[in-house]
């Protein structure tokens, strides 16, 4: 496996060109493959800010965002006495970014994200908030890790389910409203995923903002951790995530710990996925779910203020 790099030179340069970036930057060693206890380590970004005893809230994005997606609410859960990590996905902001689209997987990205929060940083009675990917990697972490996750918040995203009763059609192929958009990462010549910004808000974001999303890739190169996103969506019956996901869901059909959903009324890219959320899930029986008017899927930049205070008045404060 090939790893690009961001170097902590590197990084602190790109940091400092962003006006208001979160405080707390590191970067922790995991394995790049968890089967190879020899094998080569990735270096993970993360912001972990706040009281090192205090509770812990996990902000989990997705594509093609990083870290930065978070910033105002890092800021909020902080000056709420809670401990903060918010780690950039491996291939996304300034972690590692292994070099080919074939070492990414769902099942990859979970295990990256356990390395992280379980075995270096030993968390437990954490709150996950998560957005996009960051629910699916988030949700199953929740599913296949007891005592890790005390509370869930979910935002823009979902836990893909398929019936494993329903035989696999005779022809497989890409369908649904992705399958495009999916071919089309694929070849372009040039990905840059943060022009996808524009294209998923309701508002225009400014040039500050985009170049908040641009700044980790200098190098086209580094774009390729968001190139292999595309690749992994359930756009495809026998998509490898499902058996997983599906034994995540077998865990939330009697998961009885709270859980929140903030949605957005104009995301394009997961508008219903708090509706199995909410109807399956006993922990979200009694919850005032929420969807904010005048968000596109990047509700955090869309509607920021309405979802800080959303989030923070249901977190309450830490102490």
């Amino acid at each position: 496996m090939e790893i690009l790099r961001t170097s902590e030179a590197e990084a602190a340069k790109i940091l400092g060109g962003i006006a208001d970036y979160p405080s707390g930057s590191r970067f922790v060693s995991i394995p790049a493959d968890s089967d190879q206890a020899d094998g080569p380590n990735l270096n993970v970004h993360l912001v972990e800010s706040g009281d090192a005893n205090a509770p812990v809230v996990v902000f989990l994005h997705g594509n093609p965002s990083w870290s930065y997606i978070w910033r105002h609410q890092i800021t909020a859960a902080v000056d709420a006495c809670y401990r903060v990590i918010a780690p950039d996905l491996i291939g996304m902001g300034l972690s590692d970014k292994p070099s080919e689209m074939a070492d990414y997987t769902v099942a990859r990205h979970v295990e990256w994200m356990r390395a992280l929060l379980v075995d270096q940083l030993e968390l437990s009675g954490a709150t996950f908030v998560l957005h996009d990917w960051g629910g699916i990697i988030g949700m199953r972490l929740a599913a296949e890790n007891p005592g890790l996750v005390e509370r869930l918040v979910i935002s823009n995203t979902g836990l893909p389910w398929r019936d494993p009763s329903e035989p696999l059609p005779e022809v497989i192929e890409a369908t649904g409203p992705f399958a495009d958009f999916q071919e089309f990462a694929r070849t372009t010549p040039e990905w840059q995923p943060w022009t996808l910004l524009p294209m998923t808000m309701v508002t225009q974001p400014t040039s500050e903002v985009v170049h908040g999303y641009r700044a980790p890739y200098p190098d086209p190169a580094l774009t390729i951790g968001s190139r292999a996103f595309t690749q992994l969506l359930p756009t495809r019956p026998d998509n490898p995530m499902y058996p997983a996901c599906n034994a995540a869901w077998d865990v939330f059909d009697e998961w009885t710990k709270p859980v929140l959903t903030i949605f957005s009324d104009q995301d394009a890219v997961a508008p219903d996925g708090w509706k199995p959320i909410v109807a399956r899930i006993p922990g979200a029986q009694e919850e005032p779910h929420v969807i904010l008017e005048g968000g596109g899927h990047f509700l955090q930049e869309d509607v920021g203020d309405a979802y800080t205070d959303a989030l923070m008045t249901w977190l309450g404060p830490a102490s």
